[in-house]
């Protein structure tokens, strides 16, 4: 079958505001813009008694003795401070005698038709199994779990596990190197590793026992001895087995499905989850329980509108914070029903997404843009093969989704009747701060909106003043909100260091954005990728907007290079559609397209063809990377070990212009 062109159009970026169909609206938990600035207001006035309301909904041992105790001065932050939990009786036990039959988690694997359910009570028994297993091998309330698994159930199982006993778990991705893995080991002096013998990228075996090994030995040279690595069996790869390593099933066969739950404190440390910026080593977020729970649980019922019966799908991975929120907690705190999958979103062929949405009868979808931009591109004959009636809501994380590939996957796959909440958060935010809310008002398409409750943002310039309309400026947070980090683990002066240094009295979250007339929020990306051409400070995310909407264009990344005379000039990556011939007449089309589109100021200096962008296996573009690129500065391009085609940075140096 030959591939056909996406129907992506182009749309302006504000000009546009589409009302959720009145059927929505109707059965919408907040179905009014009056509700919403009601009780957004009363959450950022009223902290203590909006969200001690919302607590009150959840199994507490113990309740608080104050909701919210926080100085961003110090910084110090505490919610339900003298509460006592566990956040796994939230997400598992109050719901065994309602809904113990209900499946929990449906598991689709690398190949079609290999697939697992789990029901409340099985994924209950199965935890408790685990937690036993972990207290048998020494695992105590506060020793830290590194976890490096695919996409199985028993990744979520082991995360549930530790914090069942209290254990404070450390996913990392199974994309990451030895030495990443190694380096999140030693930082957070994990005693116990658990991995699997390897997994699948589409028709290929990737062997993760073997990174694990390698991990393992990096760090008894650094002096640190894991003491023991539970492996899964899961794709029958053959392992090098060592004295310290047993397989799951054999630390699971005798022990007990029940297992009494560690009551916590509402600030004891839940999990680790490390974050790399562009310098340094990568800084070891730590969420705690209490608010943690409160907050995934009630971003995850509010933005995607969650009803009992309803059928959810995040395609993110457990190793990001996308997957900790809104995989782990958020849904199983609701009692919801969810999908994992363990593949890519191309095999067997680019319409798997689409299978396994008819498949479950998925009724929310929440995946990346950069996979809904790279699915589109293979044609739209991959989404019309499938019966996608069932979805009602459809979601995007990770980065600013451009309003072409918002309006195809709005007319494509949700058939011109999904809302699409195009959420804006971080791993340090512990769950979504700024988003749409389905049915509370007009969506402007590439708009992430208005903040969630709690939540209280600004746009300030450099000084601490906040911005006109329309004026690009720094993105902060007057205040905290429950979900929010509480520290970096064991750098506290880091902590306060990157995230309330820059403007005292604020969190200072890294990204710049502006506000439209009409209160709308506009991501524009890491402040790093905020281009000041000529004294003009430029979103990235725009002019990448602008060249998708371009009828030859797949996907685009752009990012400034140093410029003689503008300071900074624009530099664009751009892979074309399948059959599209790179020509500098295209180049010279494509930049006028950019100029007519955005202004002449927008215009990209360099147009470089790239056949494929750097990205990591979650879907991410390494903008680090290209912009190393675009400066030549190619001998510190740093570690490439965790893109899923580290040869793509190759070619690009190759054919820089």
């Amino acid at each position: 079958m030959t591939e056909e062109k996406k129907t992506i159009t182009s749309v302006s970026l504000e000009d546009r505001s589409i009302e959720a169909p009145d059927s929505f609206k109707q059965n919408a938990h907040i179905n009014s813009f009056e509700k919403y600035k009601e009780m957004w207001r009363r959450s950022v006035d009223d902290p203590e008694a909006f969200w001690g309301e919302i607590a009150d909904n959840f199994w507490w041992e113990k309740k608080w003795d104050k909701v919210y105790n926080c100085d961003f001065g110090k910084p110090e932050i505490k919610w339900f401070e003298g509460a006592k939990t566990n956040i796994t009786v939230n997400a598992l036990d109050r719901h065994l005698e309602t809904k113990g039959d209900q499946v929990a988690i449906h598991w689709e694997g690398n190949e079609p038709g290999v697939d697992k359910k789990f029901t409340y009570r099985q994924l209950h028994a199965e935890v408790c199994k685990f937690a036993n297993a972990l207290k048998s091998l020494g695992v105590k309330k506060g020793d830290r779990v590194s976890v490096y698994l695919p996409m199985i159930p028993e990744l979520a199982i082991t995360t549930l596990a530790c914090a069942r006993i209290g254990a404070i778990h450390s996913v990392v991705f199974g994309g990451f190197s030895a030495e990443a893995l190694s380096n999140r080991i030693l930082d957070a002096s994990c005693k116990i590793l658990i991995t699997a013998d390897g997994t699948w990228r589409g028709q290929k075996k990737v062997s993760l026992k073997d990174t694990a090994d390698s991990a393992v030995e990096l760090c008894a040279e650094q002096g640190h001895n894991v003491e023991h690595v539970v492996v899964v069996k899961n794709n029958e790869q053959d392992v090098v087995w060592n004295s310290r390593d047993k397989w799951w099933r054999d630390v699971t066969a005798d022990v007990s499905d029940a297992c009494e739950p560690e009551i916590m404190d509402a600030e004891d440390p839940l999990f680790i989850l490390y974050t790399s910026g562009s310098t340094g080593k990568p800084k070891g977020v730590l969420h705690t329980v209490g608010g943690y729970m409160v907050y995934t649980a009630t971003t995850f019922k509010y933005v995607f509108d969650y009803h009992d019966g309803d059928v959810y799908w995040c395609t993110a991975d457990i190793g990001w914070i996308t997957g900790h929120s809104y995989i782990v907690y958020g849904p199983l705190c609701n009692g919801a029903t969810e999908i994992m999958f363990e593949g890519v979103p191309t095999y067997p062929d680019p319409g798997r997404f689409w299978a396994i949405c008819e498949k479950y009868r998925v009724n929310t979808f929440y995946t990346a843009p950069t996979a809904i931009r790279a699915i589109a591109a293979k044609g739209d004959h991959f989404v019309e093969a499938h019966d996608l009636s069932s979805l009602k809501l459809l979601g995007t994380v990770g980065e600013p989704i451009n309003p072409e590939a918002w309006m195809w996957y709005y007319n494509k796959v949700g058939g011109g009747k999904c809302p699409i909440v195009d959420t804006w958060w971080q791993t340090e935010t512990g769950g979504i701060l700024i988003t749409p809310l389905p049915g509370a008002a007009p969506i402007r398409p590439g708009s992430a909106q208005f903040p969630f409750f709690g939540v209280k943002p600004a746009v300030v310039r450099e000084e601490g003043d906040e911005c006109d309309v329309n004026e690009g400026g720094y993105l902060v947070i007057r205040q905290s909100w429950p979900g929010q980090m509480r520290t970096v683990y064991g750098d506290h002066e880091r902590f306060k260091e990157t995230y309330f240094s820059q403007q005292p009295g604020n969190y200072f979250t890294g990204d710049g954005a502006r506000r439209d007339k009409d209160g709308y929020y506009w991501l524009m990306g890491r402040i790093d990728d905020v281009i000041n051409v000529s004294g003009h400070r430029m979103g990235t995310a725009e002019v990448e907007s602008a060249l998708v909407s371009h009828e030859d264009v797949a996907e685009a990344a752009v990012v400034g290079y140093p410029h003689e005379i503008k300071g900074q000039g624009i530099y664009a990556y751009v892979t074309l559609n399948a059959g599209v011939e790179k020509t500098e007449e295209l180049s010279k089309g494509l930049k006028k397209h950019v100029r007519a589109e955005i202004g002449p100021i927008a215009t990209p200096d360099i147009i470089h063809f790239a056949d494929a962008l750097p990205k990591t296996r979650s879907g991410k573009i390494m903008r680090r990377i290209l912009k190393k690129i675009a400066a030549r500065d190619i001998d510190n391009l740093g570690d490439t070990s965790t893109l899923a085609d580290p040869s793509v940075v190759e070619y690009l140096v190759k054919t820089r212009a």
